[in-house]
């Protein structure tokens, strides 16, 4: 078997102990320590004084405890629940030391978190088989958990960059705004949410105005840094999380309003509108101290039954045709 590296605790093999005894008489610590001497892969702390058994074990991190049952200043059972409400002890195996084979004993040390009991001194051979038995066992449960934390973070590291593909995916590459095929998907199934519930439906389609004549003017870096700016100004227009702003393709942006009616969504137009105007970002059209600024179709639909989404996308089109034939720079609806 491989050896697993686990977390705060030392690399070790299946066959590995660490033993840490707590005992109040050093002539028992001496025997142990003599019987374990020459077993391979078994390593051997002793511990005198009981009141510091546990932050012992914190810093060693054993295996395996053996702990005596009767000792001065404190009862073994209390250290042995000690060890079981400590968070860094709380599974280690157990083996309770007693001169008692009394089965009340027996079962007030189980009780209180024993593994195991043995009347000491114990056999050597029989000792040793119970160490490596319970150390194996302790071992095997944290690789086991160290396997099922790798695999939850593996698990949450699939799921974030799943979310971050599947935002890639529906995300417009310069603006961050929601792309054509997103904006399609959501649209869809707005447009049958709103046939379930006879609810109203509101589109923008919003254009910059003369943007080919920007490009040719200031060059497509500034034109694109432009585009950014007017996509920042559609999200910051977004009041729900259910608003979804997209990049509908090139100069032209689109903004769904679920539940919204045309007064609502009239507002919203015109506030966008005039946010982007007053970004005064320089432009030579129509005049050559312009500024930069949208036209905006928008509709309302209350979806029928059988209808398509394709009729709102119609509609706000004539409303943007509208809005440019008109003088561009305002809100046309159809």
């Amino acid at each position: 078997m491989n050896d697993l590296p686990l977390d705060g605790f030392p690399t070790m093999n299946e066959n590995s102990a660490m033993v840490l005894l707590v005992d109040d008489q050093a002539m028992i610590g001496e025997a142990v320590r003599r019987g374990l001497a020459h077993e391979e892969n078994i390593d051997f702390h002793f511990c005198a004084d009981p009141h510091q058994a546990v932050a012992q074990a914190v810093q060693i991190k054993p295996t395996v405890i053996l702990q005596d049952l009767i000792m001065p200043g404190l009862d073994g059972l209390t250290l042995v629940r000690e060890y079981r409400n400590n968070p860094a002890t709380q599974d280690i195996p157990i083996i309770v030391l007693s001169t008692k084979e009394d089965p009340l004993v027996k079962s007030a040390a189980f009780a209180a978190g024993a593994n195991d009991y043995l009347v000491k001194l114990p056999d050597t051979i029989e000792l040793v088989a119970r160490i490596r038995y319970h150390s194996r066992s302790y071992l095997t449960l944290l690789q086991r958990d160290e396997a099922y934390r790798a695999l939850r973070v593996s698990q949450q590291q699939l799921l974030d960059t799943n979310l971050v593909l599947q935002r890639l995916m529906h995300s417009d590459g310069l603006t961050g705004l929601s792309n054509r095929r997103h904006f399609d998907e959501y649209l869809e199934l707005e447009w049958r949410r709103a046939m379930r519930e006879q609810a109203q439906l509101s589109l923008l389609m919003i254009d910059v105005d003369y943007f080919k004549s920007f490009n040719d003017t200031f060059g497509h870096l500034a034109g694109d840094e432009a585009l950014r700016k007017v996509a920042e100004a559609i999200r910051a227009s977004c009041a729900r999380p259910s608003d979804l702003p997209a990049r509908y393709g090139g100069e032209e942006f689109a903004l769904v309003l679920p539940n919204t009616s045309p007064g609502g969504a009239r507002l919203v137009a015109e506030k966008l509108r005039q946010t982007v105007a007053s970004m005064n970002i320089a432009h030579t059209m129509p005049n050559p101290d312009s500024v930069l600024t949208v036209s905006i179709g928008l509709a309302t639909l209350t979806p029928g039954i059988g209808s398509h989404c394709r009729q709102l996308i119609s509609a706000a089109d004539k409303g943007l045709y509208l809005a440019k034939n008109n003088g561009r720079n305002q809100v046309g609806v159809d």
